[in-house]
C-alpha cells in the first residue's frame, strides 16, 4: 500500500532559491508602481513622528560601497522606527554646488571667462548635477531604500538656494557675521579659500632649513648676555619647513619665559655667535655642525624683545617679538614670522602692528612686484630660496623633513595660508562657541566618544570662513559701502528680497546688471559682494531649508547619521548654524559609522585593486546580502568587506531564508483562526514561542539602540540553533505524520505561525526584499506591506519561565550529548541515521528530573527509534559519565534491531502487528486509520 497521501507534505510557492539579483528589481518596480512609500506614509499618518534627516551626498559619480553603507544604515533606522509604531518619513537629499562639479564642467566647456560666460557655466553645472542625481538615485533605490525619491531635496533647487540666503540673513541678525583680512587655508588648484572641514592631513616631504637672521647691532645683542665682541657673525637662527614664506617675513618670535643661550663656535671658517633656546642647544649645535661650541651666557626671551635683525635676502630690518606660540618641540626656539602666511603669525603680528605681507596670488604664483621671485610658483621657489640663502652664507643647515601637512581634500594637493579679505562666522563675538559646547552635552552621541571628539573640534576651531571665490554656488547677497566698507544698513531686509528673487529666478539673478535697481540700492554708493558660500554652509543649513520648510517634517530631527569624518563636517556645520539661528542643535541624536576597508584593513583603492562595488554585489548576490553584511559589521569601527566575507554572509542569509521557507511550507492552508490557545499547546511548542518572545525583546532593544550587529547575530543564531538544530528538526515528525487537524500538529503550526509572524518583522528593516517576499506568502488578510505593520504582539512567555527554561536547556544539553554519541556510531558504519538507533540514558540530579517531564516521548526529542532512561546509579560499569550543567548522564547508543516503518522510518518492534498494515508501526496505524496518536510534550 502507498502511504504517500497520508503524509502532510510541505507546500509553498515561496522559492527555495532566492535568485535575489533577478527577483529584487522586479519587486522594486512593483513598489514604485504601487507607490509603496506614499501608501506607507498614508497608513502611518497619526503615529508619533520620527525624523532621520538625510545628510546629502555630493552629486558626482556613481554610488560606491561607502554610499551603500550609509544609505542602508539610514534605511534600517527608518524601517525599524516604522516597526516600533512611528511615522518615519525619509526625504533623501543631494549636495550640488561646489568645486567637484565645477571641475567636471570645466573639462567639457572650459574655464569661466575664457571659453564660456558665468551664466552659461552655472547652467551647465546645474544640468550636470541633475544627471548625477538621476544616476545616484537609481543606485540608492536598488539598495531597497524607501523614501521620497520623486521629490528629494537638492541644494541646486531654487527654493533651497533662496532659503540658504534667508538662513544667512538670520545668522547676520544674530550678530555672528564678520569680515576681515585674515589668513585662511588656500588651495591653489581650487583658487579659493578652504574651510577646516575641507582640509585633510597627509605626509609631505619639505625642505627643513636653519636660517640665520643677523643682528643689525651685534654689540647690543651681545650686551644682553654680558659678552664683548670678537665674533664674525652674531644673530638668531630660525628653523622652517616653508622656505617660500621667507619673502613675507616681518619678524622673528621668541617666547618671553623661555631660557635662551648665547652659543659661540666655528662654522665654515667663521666665528659664529647665535641665540637659541637652552633646551635645544645640543640638537641645534649638532644639526648645524657648530664646532668647538661654548656657552657664553643666558637670558630670558623677554630681554631680547625689539632687537633688530636683518632679513636674510631683502634690504630691510625685522624686529624680535614675543609670542606664546613659540615652543621647544622642534627647531631653534626662534620662529620665522610671516603674518600673511600663518594664523599664529597673523595674531602675534597684530599685537606688534606688523605689516601683513601677502605676496602670493590665488594661483600660487608670487606677485609681479615680488623681488627676486616674481611669477614663480611657491613650491618651485623653495629651491631658489635655499640656493640664495646658501650664496649669502646664511643657510646653517638644509635637509628633507617628512611631516604631516594640510592638503585639499578634493585635489590632495598641499595648501597654504594666504591673507585675503573673507567673510566669517565668528565663534566668539556673541558666544557661539560657548553655546555650541553647551548644546553638545545634551545630544545623544553614538558611539559615545563622538561627544568628546566634536567638543574638542568646536573648542579648538578657528572662525568659520564661509566665503569662496568660485562660480558655482549660492552668492553671499551683501552690499558694502564703497567708501566705508560697511554693510548696507538694510542688509537683512535686502537679503530677504534677494532670496525671493532667487526663489523665482535662481542664483543667476544676483549677477544681472539690474540687481541694484530691483533691490533699490544705489550703485554709486554700494558694491555687491561676488563671493559664494562655502558648500559646508549649503548642507549645514539643510535643517532650515528642509526640516523647517517641508510639510510632515520638523526640527530638531531625531537623528543625523553619517560617516565618522562628519564631526568636523556636516555635524559641525549643522550644529553651528542651528545654534547661531536658534540657540539649539538641529538633532537629538548623532550616529557615526566607520569607513569600508578590505579584509586586510586597507582602504578601498583602484590602484590596490581592492575596490568592492555595490553594483557588483547586487547583480550577483543581491541587495539583501549587501544589507545583511552592513548589519553584520560593527559600524562603530572600520567595516571589512571581501568576497570571502560576503560568502559567509550569503550562507547566513540562506539559513534565515530557509528557516522562513520551512515555516511557510508547513503553514500551507493554516490560518490564524486555527491557532490554539497557549494552554492547549504542547510544552515544546510553548518553549519555542517563549524563545521567540525573548528574542523579540532583544531585537526591539537592539533596534532602539541602533545595534544592528546584535540583531544579525541573534536572529542568525535563533534560526540556526534554536530552530534549525533543535525545534524544527524535532517537530518534522509531528507535522508530517500526524493527522492534519490533530491537536499536536495544530500546536506546532500555532507556534510556527507566531514565529514566522515575528521573524518577518525582525528581519524587515535589514532584509527588506526578503521580508516583503515572505509577507506576500503569508495567509490571512493583512496589511499590503510588512512596512505597514508593527512588532508582532502574538508572542507569549512561559508560565514558569525560570524553571521551564532551565528544564529545556538541560534537555537540549542531553540531546547534544546523545547526538555526539550517535555520530560516533555512524562514523563506525554501524548505523545510517539517528532513526536507526536505540538510546539508553542514565541520569541523576536535575537532568533526571528533566527527563521525567518528557517521559516516553524522549525518542521524539532525540529523533531516535527508541529511547529510555533510568537512574544513574543503575548504569553498567564501563559506561562513561558526562557532567552537564546540573547533573550527570551516561549514554548507550546501539543499532536498532527492529524493522523500519515505511511511513515514519522509525524502527519499532510493533511494525507488522496490524495485519491490514504489515509495513506500519503501531502509531502510524493509529494516525492513518485511527483518531491519531497522542502527544503530551514533544
Amino acid at each position: 500500500m502507498d502511504y504517500k497521501d497520508t503524509i502532510n507534505l510541505p507546500r509553498t510557492a515561496f522559492p527555495m532559491k532566492a535568485n535575489l539579483a533577478n527577483r529584487e528589481p522586479k519587486m522594486l518596480e512593483q513598489w514604485e508602481q504601487s507607490k509603496l512609500y506614499e501608501r506607507i506614509q498614508e497608513h502611518t499618518a497619526g503615529r508619533p513622528l520620527f525624523i532621520l534627516h538625510d545628510g546629502p551626498p555630493y552629486a558626482n559619480g556613481d554610488i560606491h560601497i561607502g554610499h551603500a553603507v550609509n544609505k542602508i544604515l539610514k534605511d534600517m533606522v527608518v524601517k525599524s522606527r516604522l516597526m516600533a509604531g512611528f511615522q518615519a518619513p525619509y526625504v533623501p537629499g543631494w549636495d550640488c554646488h561646489g568645486l567637484p562639479i565645477e571641475l567636471q564642467v570645466e573639462k567639457k566647456v572650459g574655464k569661466v571667462g575664457r571659453k564660456v560666460d558665468a551664466r552659461t557655466f552655472r547652467q551647465k553645472c546645474r544640468a550636470y548635477a541633475d544627471r548625477q542625481i538621476d544616476l545616484q538615485r537609481k543606485g540608492f533605490k536598488r539598495l531597497g531604500v524607501l523614501g521620497e525619491w520623486d521629490d528629494p531635496y537638492a541644494s541646486r533647487d531654487f527654493s533651497y538656494e533662496a532659503n540658504m540666503v534667508r538662513a544667512l540673513a538670520e545668522i547676520i541678525e544674530g550678530g555672528h557675521l564678520s569680515q576681515g583680512v585674515k589668513p585662511v587655508n588656500w588651495c591653489f588648484d581650487c583658487g579659493s579659500a578652504l574651510a577646516e572641514a575641507e582640509i585633510e592631513y597627509q605626509d609631505k616631504s619639505s625642505p627643513a632649513i636653519d636660517v640665520l637672521f643677523g643682528a643689525v647691532n651685534a654689540r647690543k645683542l651681545l650686551q644682553v648676555f654680558n659678552v664683548d665682541g670678537g665674533h664674525d657673525v652674531v644673530g638668531i637662527p630660525i628653523w622652517t619647513t616653508t622656505p617660500w614664506t621667507l619673502p613675507a617675513n616681518e619678524a622673528v618670535a621668541l617666547n618671553a619665559e623661555l631660557e635662551y643661550v648665547l652659543v659661540a663656535g666655528h662654522w665654515r671658517a667663521k666665528n659664529l655667535a647665535i641665540v637659541i633656546a637652552a633646551e635645544l642647544q645640543e640638537s641645534v649645535v649638532e644639526r648645524i655642525g657648530l664646532e668647538k661650541s661654548e656657552l657664553l651666557g643666558t637670558c630670558k626671551g623677554a630681554a631680547l624683545e625689539h632687537l633688530q635683525l636683518r632679513h636674510p635676502f631683502y634690504d630691510h630690518q625685522v624686529p624680535v617679538i614675543l609670542g606664546e606660540h613659540v615652543t621647544t618641540e622642534a627647531g631653534t626656539g626662534a620662529v620665522h614670522t610671516a603674518p600673511g602666511h600663518g594664523e599664529e603669525d597673523f595674531l602675534v603680528g597684530k599685537q606688534y602692528d606688523l605689516p601683513v605681507t601677502s605676496p602670493v596670488g590665488a594661483d600660487g604664483l608670487f606677485l609681479p612686484d615680488v623681488e627676486l621671485f616674481a611669477g614663480m610658483f611657491v613650491w618651485n621657489a623653495n629651491n631658489d630660496i635655499v640656493e640664495l640663502l646658501q650664496k649669502n652664507s646664511l643657510l646653517l643647515n638644509h635637509e628633507s623633513f617628512l611631516h604631516s601637512y594640510p592638503h585639499c581634500w578634493r585635489h590632495k594637493s598641499p595648501t597654504a595660508f594666504r591673507v585675503t579679505p573673507q567673510w566669517f562666522i565668528d565663534m566668539e563675538k556673541v558666544g557661539l562657541r560657548a553655546r555650541a559646547l553647551e548644546v553638545i552635552k545634551g545630544i545623544r552621541w553614538i558611539p559615545a566618544w563622538g561627544e568628546e571628539r566634536i567638543s574638542a573640534m568646536v573648542e579648538g576651531r578657528p572662525e568659520w570662513c564661509i566665503s569662496r571665490q568660485r562660480t558655482w554656488g549660492v552668492p553671499i547677497t551683501l552690499f558694502m559701502h564703497r567708501q566705508s566698507g560697511e554693510l548696507h544698513p538694510n542688509t537683512t531686509q535686502l537679503m530677504q528680497r534677494s532670496a525671493d528673487l532667487i526663489q523665482e529666478h535662481g542664483i543667476d539673478c544676483w549677477y544681472e546688471d539690474d540687481i541694484f535697481q530691483r533691490l533699490g540700492v544705489d550703485e554709486g554708493d554700494y558694491e555687491q559682494v561676488k563671493d559664494i558660500l562655502d558648500v559646508w554652509f549649503d548642507s549645514g543649513v539643510s535643517h532650515r531649508c528642509v526640516l523647517d520648510e517641508r510639510s510632515g517634517l520638523r526640527r530638531p530631527a531625531d537623528i543625523y547619521l553619517e560617516g565618522s569624518d562628519q564631526h568636523r563636517g556636516w555635524f559641525q556645520s549643522s550644529l553651528l548654524t542651528s545654534v547661531a539661528m536658534h540657540g539649539e542643535a538641529p538633532y537629538r541624536q548623532v550616529l557615526t559609522h566607520g569607513f569600508v576597508v578590505d579584509a586586510d584593513g586597507r582602504k578601498m583603492s583602484k590602484s590596490l585593486g581592492n575596490v568592492v562595488a555595490p553594483q557588483k554585489i547586487m547583480n550577483t548576490l543581491g541587495a539583501d546580502v549587501l544589507r545583511l553584511w552592513v548589519a553584520a559589521a560593527d559600524y562603530s569601527q572600520e567595516m571589512s568587506v571581501s568576497d570571502e566575507i560576503l560568502k559567509r554572509v550569503s550562507d547566513a542569509y540562506r539559513r534565515i531564508r530557509n528557516t522562513a521557507r520551512f515555516l511557510l511550507t508547513n503553514l500551507n492552508g493554516f490560518s490564524r483562526d486555527q491557532c490554539l490557545q497557549a494552554t492547549e499547546m504542547l510544552p515544546l511548542d510553548r518553549w519555542a514561542v517563549d524563545n521567540a518572545a525573548i528574542l523579540q525583546e532583544d531585537c526591539i532593544r537592539a533596534y532602539d539602540n541602533y545595534q544592528f550587529q546584535k540583531i544579525y547575530q541573534s536572529v542568525h543564531r535563533f534560526c540556526g540553533r534554536e530552530m534549525g538544530a533543535f525545534y524544527l528538526d524535532i517537530i518534522k515528525d509531528r507535522l508530517y505524520t500526524m493527522p492534519a487537524n490533530s491537536r499536536a500538529r495544530r500546536s506546532a503550526q500555532t507556534a510556527m505561525h507566531h514565529i514566522v509572524e515575528a521573524l518577518v518583522r525582525w528581519i524587515a528593516p535589514v532584509l527588506s526584499y526578503t521580508a516583503e517576499e515572505i509577507w506576500q506568502h503569508l495567509d490571512d488578510d493583512r496589511e499590503d506591506s510588512v512596512f505597514m505593520t508593527t512588532w508582532y504582539e502574538g508572542l507569549f512567555t512561559l508560565d514558569h519561565p525560570e524553571q521551564e527554561r532551565a528544564n529545556w536547556q538541560l534537555l537540549i544539553s542531553v540531546r547534544d550529548a546523545v547526538s555526539r554519541a550517535i555520530e560516533q556510531l555512524r562514523a563506525s558504519g554501524a548505523a545510517g541515521s539517528s532513526l536507526a538507533v536505540d538510546v539508553t540514558l542514565w541520569a541523576d540530579g536535575a537532568v533526571a528530573d528533566a527527563l521525567e517531564t518528557i517521559g516516553d516521548e524522549l525518542r521524539f526529542l532525540l529523533i531516535t527509534s527508541g529511547a529510555t532512561f533510568a537512574d544513574l546509579k543503575d548504569a553498567p560499569s564501563g559506561v562513561e559519565t558526562i557532567a552537564l550543567a546540573d547533573g550527570n548522564i551516561a549514554i548507550s547508543v546501539l543499532p536498532s534491531a527492529h524493522t523500519k516503518c515505511v511511513r515514519c522510518w522509525h524502527q519499532r518492534e510493533d511494525v507488522g502487528d496490524t495485519e491490514d498494515h504489515p509495513e506500519l508501526c503501531g502509531r502510524c496505524v493509529e494516525n492513518v486509520v485511527g483518531v491519531g496518536e497522542e502527544r503530551r510534550v514533544a
